[in-house]
């Protein structure tokens, strides 16, 4: 990957990452029109630079991480993370091959926005309006809601997102949870594929350029996910997520005519 290459995906991920527009769909579409090669680094550096997004979640919402004595805060988190790290592991290689495929992309791209298009009318009276008030019952049912966005193109964040508001939470505390629960979805996600390069192939770690690609990639991936998680939690407040469901089918439509017309 070229420096340049590395920061255009970097700020895709960043923007997208909180967004329910998925980040791994719109990386591996920007990957494909760029013509960067599908390597192991790069699939590594996808991941690997997620560890940004959540830095930023963590700088963002400082007091709620810290300090480290919110048992109940950890525990719910603990809870809601549970379904998506058994599940990535049983089906980590069937979640792999979806990634290598751009249609899978386009078509949850487009049902997902479908979707969205419907969500502010069909949870129209929440009760939680405090993440103090979510149960650990609650927190289980919205992970694995989560774990639909193992589907490329589904996104974590509108898949969470639904799963809280399906669960009574106002549309802001569910963004906010899912904010939360990034951290440590990710963070474990990341964690795995770092090891698994490691032990695998330690080559990917040691040399000096992947490194350098992988700090910068890591750092523009934090600022630009700061600037958009402010921007989203105010959007989603005055308009909900009509918009988002109309990008995405536009999104999936256009990637849809690519595909087949052999341009993608």
């Amino acid at each position: 990957m070229t420096p340049v290459e590395t920061i255009l995906i970097a700020i895709v991920e960043g923007l997208t990452e909180f967004l329910p527009v998925s980040s791994t769909g719109h990386m591996i579409i920007t990957s494909r029109i760029l013509g960067i090669e599908k390597d192991e680094f790069t699939k590594l550096f996808e991941v690997a630079i997620q560890l940004g997004a959540i830095l930023s979640v963590v700088v963002l919402y400082w007091n709620k991480f810290f300090p480290l004595n919110r048992k109940g805060f950890y525990l719910k988190l603990l809870v809601a993370v549970i379904p998506a790290l058994a599940l990535g592991f049983i089906f980590s290689k069937k979640i792999d091959e979806l990634l290598e495929s751009p249609l899978t992309v386009a078509v949850t791209l487009l049902v997902g926005g479908i979707i969205l298009l419907f969500i502010d009318k069909l949870f129209k009276t929440p009760t939680v309006e405090e993440d103090e008030q979510i149960t650990l019952k609650q927190a289980l049912i919205i992970g694995f809601w989560q774990c639909l966005a193992m589907i490329p193109g589904t996104s974590r964040s509108a898949a969470s997102i639904i799963g809280g508001m399906q669960q009574k939470l106002t549309r802001s505390l569910s963004a906010e949870f899912s904010f939360y629960l990034a951290v440590p979805t990710m963070a474990a996600a990341t964690g795995y594929k770092l090891l698994k390069a490691w032990k695998e192939s330690p080559e990917l770690l040691t040399n000096t350029d992947n490194l350098f690609s992988l700090f910068v990639g890591s750092m523009v991936a934090f600022v630009v996910a700061m600037l958009a998680i402010k921007f989203f939690i105010g959007f989603l407040q005055r308009n909900g997520f009509v918009l988002f469901g109309w990008y995405r089918i536009i999104v999936g439509i256009a990637l849809l005519v690519l595909i087949y017309t052999g341009k993608l």
